[in-house]
């Protein structure tokens, strides 16, 4: 079964979608529904820590439902739930919606939901070596001279590592008769860039430090930490969902852990896995991030939340009640393939 999964639909080009053409607008408000003094625990993507970590005072308050969040690579979080011995969780939000919708339907949760965007960006501090320098026009050829130290995430166990190559192998193939750099700084770029850590928010305490110059973040990542990132190039930060860019960053591919995975717009997932012990807790959780407070919590950490929550179509009866007052149900959103 595991093999199966692997081979599935990590090579469609349309597998992800972000914030341009996404976000619609919805007035949201929280239901207010008790838990009973029930308890959830949460399988999450690094990136989310911060924006979560703020939810869950304000889910406990209002639902009386205990959060336990375990974060980690979506990769990682994702084979928690799908690999022996299938631990429990009530909720699992990933930076790339693909791979529960690849790995976790229908085997291990039956729906799930696209609930928010980002972009890849570049992480720095002011004691970053050539900092002075570094910017939209100049991250390029800063991060591919050899006395600066940089990282990404493991690839085979967090999304922001795969996103991270195709972005470096990105800015080497053109869009519209023009390119970045050529293949050989790709490659440079590549080579210097050293696995730092197996999810991408380990590498801000190494940033920090001074271990690492710089290091490859999601752009949320200049609002809920104190580092300072750059704005690239919208063809290769993985954030336009239009169908141009889509097939754009198509072009990149990235192997790691046994898949390969297909460069396309950022999109976080999210579900109720079957092996949850406290499935409707765990759609209380959805719920509420689909709410005004939930979507601000998201907007003040810098993402972009997808408003209403999208549901693929033919997933909807699927979805609880609760949630699926919060959702939209469509076949198709831009780009992305669903």
């Amino acid at each position: 079964m595991t093999e199966q999964r692997t081979r599935r639909g990590f090579l469609a080009t349309t597998g992800a979608a972000a914030a341009v053409g996404l976000a619609g607008c919805a007035s949201l408000t929280g239901s207010g529904d008790g838990g009973g003094g029930d308890s959830i625990t949460i399988f999450h993507a690094g990136s989310l820590g911060a924006p979560w970590e703020e939810a869950e005072a304000k889910f406990e308050d209002e639902y009386d439902i205990e959060v336990d969040r375990e974060p980690a690579g979506s990769v990682d979080s994702t084979r928690k739930v799908t690999e022996e011995p299938h631990k429990a969780a009530d909720v699992l939000g990933t930076s790339d919606f693909r791979l529960i919708r690849n790995m976790v339907v229908p085997d291990y949760g039956k729906w799930y939901g696209i609930f928010a965007t980002n972009a890849m960006t570049i992480a720095y501090t002011s004691d970053s070596k050539y900092a002075e320098e570094f910017g939209p026009d100049t991250w390029y050829d800063v991060l591919a001279r050899d006395d600066v130290s940089v990282a990404h995430s493991d690839p085979a166990a967090d999304p922001n590592g795969y996103r991270s190559v195709m972005t470096m192998k990105l800015g080497a193939i053109e869009l519209d008769g023009e390119k970045l750099y050529d293949q050989s700084q790709a490659q440079t770029l590549i080579d210097n860039a050293k696995v730092g850590a197996s999810a991408e928010s380990s590498l801000i305490q190494q940033l920090q430090s001074g271990k690492l110059d710089y290091a490859w973040e999601y752009q949320s990542a200049g609002a809920s930490r104190d580092v300072q990132t750059v704005d690239l190039q919208p063809e290769v930060d993985l954030s336009k969902a239009t169908q141009k860019y889509a097939d754009h960053y198509a072009n990149a591919t990235v192997t790691a852990g046994g898949n390969e995975y297909t460069g396309a717009p950022i999109a976080y997932g999210i579900t109720v896995p079957n092996t949850g012990e406290n499935q409707d807790g765990g759609a209380k959780w959805i719920e509420y991030m689909a709410t005004d407070p939930g979507k601000q919590v998201m907007k003040d950490n810098g993402f972009q939340p997808v408003s209403p929550l999208v549901v693929p179509k033919s997933h909807e009866d699927a979805v609880p009640d609760n949630v699926m007052t919060r959702a939209t149900a469509k076949e198709s959103l831009g780009p992305l393939d669903l």
